[in-house]
């Protein structure tokens, strides 16, 4: 594992945002884009999914020079019969043709009360409660499954190897006047991006995430980043893997199969730095079910739930979505931890991306 002397970085949210912007417009991005993606990232280190933060830019420029990842490039509906939309992303930017597909699915469940989005062939659509936060702040509720199609990095449960990408859920409620409820994860472990984050910082991952090459048990995040290479375990571990590898499952077939995109088998695997997403979701208006009280009973469940009685070294009851709501309040007024060497990488990201070296070192000079 890397070096944890150094202490990692405490960058503003908004010079952050401004210097990812500024590598994307000089990768090629059009402003609206180059917007987009640095909401999406910024946005992810601000609720502490650091995974799917400004760490994927070194990733996305790699997959930028493979010819994979398309600048500049929109969510195209290929099929339209009504409460179901079939959009390709055509491997465009998925902070970008997620937030076009969202939105086509919203004004659908304007009109009909209910619409089912499949997106297919997008380029990392990112942190999943970013598209179901977008739906709830429409005032509509939604659920989402997605597939990370032709790069397995889970083992199936009783499995010794790596079968099955990290294929998260999300599901969003809304609430009039107050945060929606959000339940956003992956269905391995930790996420992929949590071990990257952990072997930059020179960290062990949490016992029972990883298995090495021969299947055994490791806290090693560098089998996940070094041959030979293990695996992620599925969500529940050891004793109740068989939930996480049935819900991936189902991820995988809902969203690469039902969308029309492609799931992972050998045909599919992916040779490239290129990151596929498959998604479906369906996005549904409250008010179009028999439910007046819905927001009401929903609310007295989780104050219900809340007056539980605190477990041994327990601190408080979390609500779905609460977490990252309070990591955002602290992030927002102290600045978004960056370990140095995801830095150094998304430096050299940006130096490859087109970042003239002169204005590298004075995002870095300032920034720190």
């Amino acid at each position: 594992m890397n070096d944890t002397r150094t202490p990692a970085l405490r960058i503003p949210a908004a010079q952050l945002h401004e210097y990812v912007r500024a590598i994307w417009l000089q990768a090629g991005s059009s402003p609206r884009e180059a917007q987009l993606v640095a909401d999406h990232l910024v946005a992810a280190n601000l609720t502490g999914h650091d995974s799917h933060g400004v760490g994927m830019i070194p990733r996305y420029v790699d997959s930028l020079r493979d010819g994979q990842l398309k600048l500049n490039t929109q969510a195209s509906v290929v099929k339209d019969v009504g409460a179901v939309l079939t959009i390709d992303g055509n491997k465009g930017f998925g902070q970008v043709v997620a937030h076009e597909a969202m939105e086509l699915g919203i004004e659908r469940a304007k009109k009909l009360g209910v619409c089912a989005v499949a997106l297919r062939n997008a380029h990392h659509i990112g942190r999943i409660g970013h598209w179901a936060e977008q739906c709830a702040k429409a005032g509509f509720a939604s659920f989402h499954f997605v597939n990370v199609a032709g790069d397995p990095l889970v083992a199936p449960f009783g499995g010794a190897d790596r079968r099955i990408g990290t294929n998260p859920f999300c599901a969003a409620f809304p609430r009039e006047g107050k945060a929606p409820l959000v339940l956003d994860f992956a269905t391995s472990a930790i996420a992929y991006g949590k071990a990257r984050v952990a072997y930059n910082q020179g960290k062990p991952t949490p016992p029972g995430a990883l298995i090495d090459h021969a299947g055994n048990p490791t806290i090693e995040p560098k089998v996940m980043m070094e041959e030979p290479f293990g695996a992620l375990m599925p969500v529940g571990g050891q004793a109740g893997g068989h939930k996480g590898f049935g819900l991936a499952a189902m991820c995988e077939i809902f969203g690469g199969a039902l969308s029309g995109g492609y799931t992972t088998h050998t045909d599919t695997l992916q040779k490239t730095n290129a990151i596929i997403n498959c998604m479906v979701s369906v996005i549904a208006d409250p008010a179009a079910f028999d439910a007046p009280n819905a927001e009401a009973e929903a609310d007295a469940f989780i104050d219900w739930v809340k007056a539980s009685p605190l477990a041994a070294g327990a601190e408080r009851i979390y609500a779905p979505g609460e977490p990252e709501r309070a990591t955002r309040a602290e992030r927002e007024a102290n600045g978004i931890p960056v370990d140095p060497q995801t830095w150094r990488q998304i430096r050299e990201a940006a130096l490859a991306a087109g970042l003239p070296q002169q204005a590298a070192d004075d995002w870095s000079a300032h920034l720190r």
